[in-house]
């Protein structure tokens, strides 16, 4: 269990920063992106065949993130002075040419055949117990201090009437709360291990989950809510705190098999410990970005261009720039995503990648890195679950493809601007 847990970690990762890329584009520049797996293609591709070549990893991975803003690059010459739908149109032939590249240029990449054998980061390294010690010390400080943003997060997200902070009851609060989400992802891990196991699901763990659900319900409500006005804040708070308890209960999960992962010195624990230190750097760097002079002005072109020109910006050179970014993190997701198949062939750089991009960025909400985050969260977590349904290969394909399409028409229903993502920085059908 351990070990499908780490590779549902490292795809979940993989994705989030593959969606981090889209999210800059869509999110906060306003720009209809279709074909984002080309530049998860071009960073693969690149880093895997160099490092074939005997150049350094961090080289060839370097060159994939260049030449994956280079495709950028080349997209936004041919259409950023066009209107937005040629943009659409132009990413999604760009990402097929990719694909078809791929696949007859045997000389390059060895065609349908695919691409194996390739050189890993870490491969072989064996280091003294104190060095394991110290990337759980470094991982336990990741999740402690993203724990710490979204507790505070939460806090702040319901602007209704709340009841007055106290301090010490809060800290009381946020220790109960703790012990909630423990016993909450003590009762889920039990359940996913007894379908990994093949036993089915039991009632018992299923009743204990529901009962740490309705415990932290009421206690975080002592926690910020007001009783007189419960009514008012009963549907927004049921909505935040139960997407809380179900992300905060799956990074519980995947943090105990990682650790376990990582005690063991297991390969694929290894590459999910770099794969999550690459990931926070990235975010730690897009939301100072997004939050600085130059992310304002990508807000106002997604806003309203016209007006951006007015205040004497470069419209066009600002979205070149964000296409070359999104583009670059995309390639060196293209980098981990090569690393976790290790082998890789044209047919797995499909538009189907390119949708579930959408579809975590949608989830999550537009125009927020955390909202990117979750959604990944929350999209794999989905997919993995999905997979235990009692049904044949194809039905089973088409009812998740069906289950998940009608969660996103409900949640554009419900909440069209994403678990955390704002109604007035909605972009799409402007």
């Amino acid at each position: 269990m351990v070990g499908y847990l780490v590779s549902l970690g490292i795809f979940t990762a993989t994705f989030a920063l593959f969606s981090l890329g889209l999210s800059l584009h869509w999110g906060f520049t306003g720009l209809i992106n279709f074909g984002h797996v080309g530049f998860l293609a071009v960073g693969a591709y690149t880093t895997v065949l160099l490092s074939l070549a005997n150049v350094p990893l961090v080289l060839a991975v370097l060159a994939g993130m260049l030449l994956s803003a280079l495709l950028g690059v080349i997209m936004g010459f041919s259409t950023l002075r066009l209107r937005e739908d040629y943009l659409a149109i132009v990413t999604i032939g760009t990402a097929e040419i990719i694909r078809l590249i791929a696949l007859n240029e045997e000389w390059l990449t060895r065609g349908a055949r695919g691409v194996y054998g390739y050189p890993l980061p870490l491969e072989g390294w064996e280091p003294q117990r104190f060095w394991v010690v110290g990337m759980i010390l470094v991982l336990t400080g990741i999740t402690s201090l993203g724990g710490w943003r979204w507790w505070q997060w939460l806090g702040g997200m319901i602007d209704l009437p709340l009841r007055v902070n106290q301090p010490r009851r809060g800290a009381g609060i946020l220790g109960a709360y703790l012990l909630t989400l423990v016993g909450l992802e003590w009762s889920v891990w039990s359940l996913i291990d007894q379908l990994l196991a093949g036993r089915g699901v039991q009632v018992l763990w299923l009743l204990i989950a529901l009962l740490c659900w309705a415990v932290g319900v009421g206690l975080l409500s002592l926690r910020y809510v007001n009783p007189r006005h419960w009514r008012s804040l009963r549907r927004e708070w049921l909505w935040l705190w139960g997407v809380n308890t179900l992300v905060a209960g799956l990074v519980g999960m995947l943090y105990r098999a990682f650790v376990t992962g990582l005690w063991e010195f297991t390969y694929k624990a290894v590459l999910l410990w770099l794969l999550l230190v690459v990931l926070g750097i990235v975010f730690w760097q897009l939301e100072t970005w997004v939050r600085s002079p130059w992310g304002r002005v990508l807000k106002a072109i997604r806003e309203d261009e016209e007006v951006a020109k007015a205040l004497g910006k470069n419209v066009f050179s600002y979205k070149l720039q964000s296409l070359m970014l999104g583009g670059a993190i995309a390639g060196l997701a293209g980098s981990f995503y090569a690393w976790q198949l290790t082998f890789i062939n044209p047919d797995g750089f499909i538009s189907l990648l390119t949708f579930q991009a959408w579809t975590i960025v949608v989830l999550g909400g537009a125009g927020s890195n955390v909202g990117v985050l979750i959604g990944a969260t929350l999209f794999w977590a989905y997919s993995t679950l999905t997979r235990f349904l009692p049904l044949d290969g194809g039905q089973l394909d088409a009812l998740r493809v069906m289950i998940i399409g009608l969660l996103l028409i409900i949640l554009m229903m419900w909440r069209p601007q994403g678990i955390l993502g704002k109604k007035e920085e909605l972009t799409l059908g402007r």
